[in-house]
C-alpha cells in the first residue's frame, strides 16, 4: 500500500513534545521521502493545570485532548510519551498503537546549580518534583532531603529553580536530551538509585484503527525491542491497577540474546514500605511477563498498599 501524501501529527504544544514530533517527522521522511507532514499542536488540561493531577483524573490529563483530535479526524497521528498514557484502562475506542520508537535513556537526572551530587546534598535541600514515584524513593533513600511541589515543562521548572523555588531538580534524561539541555545535568542517577516510571523513554505513535494507510506508513518506524519492553511494562501496570497517587516504578530490559526481564517496585508515599519483584520471561511473551510480575507484587500486598493511598 502506498503511503499517504500528507500525515497530520497532533501533539502537546510544549517545546519537548514538539521536539518529539520533529524526531518522528525526520524518521518518517527518511522512510518515505515523498511524504509531507503537518503539526497540529494542542494544549492539554494537564499542561494548563499546575495543581494535583489526581484532581484532573491523573495522567490521562496529558492525552485527552490529543485523543479527541485524533478521533475527530483533525489529525492522523498522535505522538505520546508512553509514560503519560494510562495503562490501567484501554486506549480510547477506535485507536491503536501503530509503533513504539527505539527507546531513549530511562534514567533520571539531578540538576543542582552548585554541582553537588545526590549523596552530597545537605539535609534540608529542597528538591523540586511533584512525582509521587520520585518522592517515595527519595523518602526511602534520602529522608533528610525535602521535596517541594513543582510541575510544568522542563524549561519552566528550570526557570523556577533559578528563581529559588527549589534548590535542585529531578528531570528525565530523555526529556533533557530531546530539548538539548544535558548541559545542566549534575548527575545521572542509576536505575538502582531512582527506578524509572513505566514506559520511560519510549515514544508511541497512535492512529485510528480504521486508518490503515497511516498505520502502514508509520509502522516501519517501530522498534521490536521497544515494543516488547513497553508491552511487558504496560501489562504489569494494567494488572496492578495503580492510580496516579500510587508510587509505582519499573522497567523491562531486553538483552542482546533476546532474553526479557522486568523489574518493578511499589512504594508507600513515605518510602517506608517497598515491594520488589524481578522476573525473567523465559518462554513467556511480554504481556505474560508483565502479568506475572504484577501477580507477584499483589501476593506481597500491593493491592492493599495501593488502595490505602488516597486519590
Amino acid at each position: 500500500m502506498s503511503a499517504p501524501e500528507l500525515i497530520r501529527i497532533v501533539s502537546r504544544s510544549s517545546p519537548m513534545a514538539l521536539a518529539q514530533v520533529e524526531r518522528v517527522r525526520a524518521e518518517l521522511t527518511a522512510l518515505h521521502p515523498g511524504i509531507r507532514t503537518e503539526v497540529v499542536p494542542v494544549t492539554t488540561s494537564g499542561d494548563k493545570w499546575m495543581g494535583d493531577l489526581a484532581k484532573l483524573g491523573g495522567k490521562g490529563a496529558f492525552t485527552k485532548e490529543v485523543d479527541a483530535a485524533l478521533l475527530a479526524g483533525e489529525a492522523d497521528l498522535a505522538v505520546h510519551c508512553v509514560k503519560d498514557v494510562p495503562a490501567d484502562r484501554p486506549l480510547p475506542a477506535g485507536t491503536t498503537f501503530a509503533a513504539f520508537l527505539k527507546r531513549d535513556d530511562i534514567r533520571d537526572a539531578l540538576i543542582h546549580p552548585g554541582g553537588l551530587t545526590l549523596d552530597e546534598l545537605p539535609a534540608g535541600t529542597r528538591i523540586g518534583t511533584s512525582s509521587v514515584r520520585r518522592i517515595a524513593q527519595l523518602a526511602a533513600s534520602h529522608p533528610e532531603l525535602e521535596c517541594v511541589p513543582m510541575r510544568g515543562n522542563a524549561g519552566r521548572r528550570m526557570e523556577k529553580l533559578a528563581a529559588g523555588d527549589a534548590d535542585a531538580l529531578l528531570l528525565a534524561v530523555s526529556g533533557l536530551e530531546r530539548i538539548d539541555r544535558m548541559d545542566v545535568v549534575t548527575e545521572v542517577l542509576s536505575v538502582e538509585t531512582m527506578c524509572p516510571p513505566i514506559g520511560a523513554g519510549i515514544l508511541a505513535l497512535q492512529c485510528r484503527e480504521d486508518d490503515t494507510e497511516t498505520i502502514d506508513a508509520v509502522s516501519g518506524l517501530g522498534d521490536p525491542v521497544a515494543w516488547r519492553e513497553a508491552t511487558a511494562e504496560r501489562m504489569f501496570l494494567h494488572v496492578l491497577q495503580g492510580h496516579c497517587n500510587s508510587p509505582i516504578a519499573g522497567y523491562a530490559r531486553c538483552e542482546r540474546g533476546g532474553d526479557l526481564s522486568l523489574r518493578a517496585r511499589v512504594f508507600t508515599p513515605d518510602g517506608k514500605t517497598v515491594l520488589n519483584a524481578h522476573e525473567w520471561a523465559g518462554p513467556l511473551d511480554p504481556a505474560t511477563l508483565g502479568t506475572s510480575v504484577a501477580v507477584t507484587l499483589l501476593r506481597q500486598g500491593a493491592r492493599e498498599l495501593i488502595d490505602s493511598i488516597a486519590h
